[in-house]
C-alpha cells in the first residue's frame, strides 16, 4: 500500500446557519478534498489534474494501480492513490472506510456494450450495468457518511441517455439509469451535498484506446464534422465543466451537457 494513500485532509468544519464556503472562497477548492474515482486516466485524470491545480487535495482510485501510480506523480501535489474495483461490495466498503473526509465525490465510471437490440447478449448488458450505474451507485452509498455538509457528488453519463443512436440501446438505458439516480439523490440528500451528473461527448481519450489508430482519428473526425463544434472534445475541457459543478453552491439536480452540441447535431439521413 502506498504512503500516499488515502492521505486526504479532514472534511471542514460545518458551521451551521453559515456558508460552507464563505467570503472569497465561495467557489474555491483550495484545501478541499476531492476524490476522483476513475481517475487513474482519461477525464477522471483529467479532472484529478485540475482540482490539485485548483488547490484540492486529491485522491484518485480505479482497478489499475500502476496507473494510478503514475497518474498520481503526474498530477503531483502529493495525490493519494488506491486501487478498487467499483464492482466488488467489499471492497468499496473497506476503501470508503480509510477515507478521512470528503468534500468532492466524482465518479467517472466507463463502460460500453455496443449491439443491436435483438443480438446484444445480456451478459454484456449487466456487466455494463454493473461497471457504470451499480458501481458508481454502491460507491455514492459507501461515501455517502464520509462527505461534509456543503459537498457534491458528480456522476457521469453519456449522449446517448437522450439522443439515441443505432445499437446503442443498453448505453442509453445505462445513462439514462445513471441520470435518474442523480436527479433523485439531488432531492434526497439536499441541502446539505448536491448531486449533479456529467453527459460529455465523444472526448479524445483512452476509452478508445482498443481500437486500431487509423480507425480511431476516422471516428473522431466523422464525429467531430457533425457537431457545430467541429470536432470532438478534449478531457481538459470536460474536466473544467465538472470544476464549475463542483463549486458552484447554486447547482444541483442537473444533468450538464458537455457535448459540442451533440444534442442539436444533424445526423445523416439514411
Amino acid at each position: 500500500m502506498s504512503d500516499r494513500e488515502f492521505r486526504i485532509m479532514p472534511a471542514l468544519t460545518y458551521q451551521p446557519g453559515r456558508p460552507f464556503m464563505p467570503g472569497s472562497q465561495k467557489f474555491s477548492l483550495t484545501n478541499r478534498s476531492v476524490v476522483v474515482v476513475g481517475g487513474g486516466s482519461g477525464i477522471g485524470k483529467a479532472v484529478a489534474r485540475a482540482s490539485a491545480a485548483a488547490g484540492a487535495k486529491v485522491a484518485i482510485a480505479s482497478r489499475n494501480l500502476d496507473k494510478l501510480a503514475a497518474a498520481a506523480d503526474e498530477i503531483g501535489g502529493n495525490t493519494a492513490y488506491a486501487a478498487l474495483d467499483m464492482t466488488d461490495a467489499n471492497a468499496v466498503e473497506n476503501w470508503a472506510g480509510q477515507l478521512a473526509g470528503v468534500d468532492h465525490l466524482v465518479i467517472s465510471a466507463s463502460s460500453a456494450a455496443h449491439g443491436p437490440f435483438a443480438e446484444l447478449p445480456l451478459d454484456a448488458l449487466r456487466g455494463m450495468f454493473d461497471a457504470k450505474f451499480f458501481g458508481p451507485y454502491s460507491v455514492a452509498r459507501a461515501v455517502l457518511p464520509k462527505i461534509a455538509p456543503g459537498g457534491s457528488i458528480t456522476f457521469f453519463s453519456g449522449v446517448l441517455s437522450r439522443r439515441p443512436g443505432e445499437n446503442c440501446s443498453g448505453l442509453g438505458a445505462v445513462n439514462g439509469a445513471v441520470e435518474s439516480l442523480a436527479l433523485a439523490l439531488a432531492l434526497e440528500l439536499g441541502p446539505a451535498i448536491r448531486v449533479n451528473c456529467c453527459s460529455p461527448g465523444m472526448v479524445r481519450s483512452e476509452a478508445y484506446a482498443a481500437l486500431p489508430a487509423d480507425a480511431r482519428e476516422e471516428m473522431y473526425a466523422s464525429t467531430g464534422a457533425s457537431l457545430p463544434v467541429g470536432r470532438v472534445g478534449e478531457t481538459d475541457e470536460i474536466a473544467h465543466a465538472v470544476l464549475f459543478m463542483m463549486t458552484n453552491p447554486y447547482l444541483t439536480g442537473q444533468v450538464v451537457d458537455v457535448d459540442g452540441g451533440h444534442m442539436i447535431r444533424q445526423y445523416a439521413t439514411r
